[in-house]
């Protein structure tokens, strides 16, 4: 099935415009196009992979405030984290 190509006007700071420019005029790639469709599907893959983080993130607060509200947790206590991972990094030194 053809793709279906529909025209955009971009407006953009100079250097980011002569990078572009660039670019094609390297050979890099054929056309100023190229540039652009190439970064958008970086963009869109990055963007993906954020979303799937917060996400994850999300269901990690979520869970947290399950076990918080059934009584799941622990007094936060820094030295007892800074002792433990002290004997931790003792353990993997030997």
């Amino acid at each position: 099935m053809p793709t279906t190509l529909e025209r955009l006007t971009i407006t953009m700071p100079s250097e980011m415009a002569a990078s572009i420019k660039q670019a094609v005029d390297d050979g890099e790639y054929a056309s100023t196009s190229e540039v652009v469709r190439e970064a958008l599907r970086e963009w869109k893959t990055r963007r993906q992979l954020m979303l799937n983080e917060l996400s994850a993130l999300k269901a990690d607060i979520d869970q947290g405030l399950v076990d918080v509200a059934a009584g799941r947790v622990k007094t936060f206590d820094a030295d007892r984290i800074i002792a433990r991972g002290k004997q931790l990094l003792a353990a993997r030194s030997k």
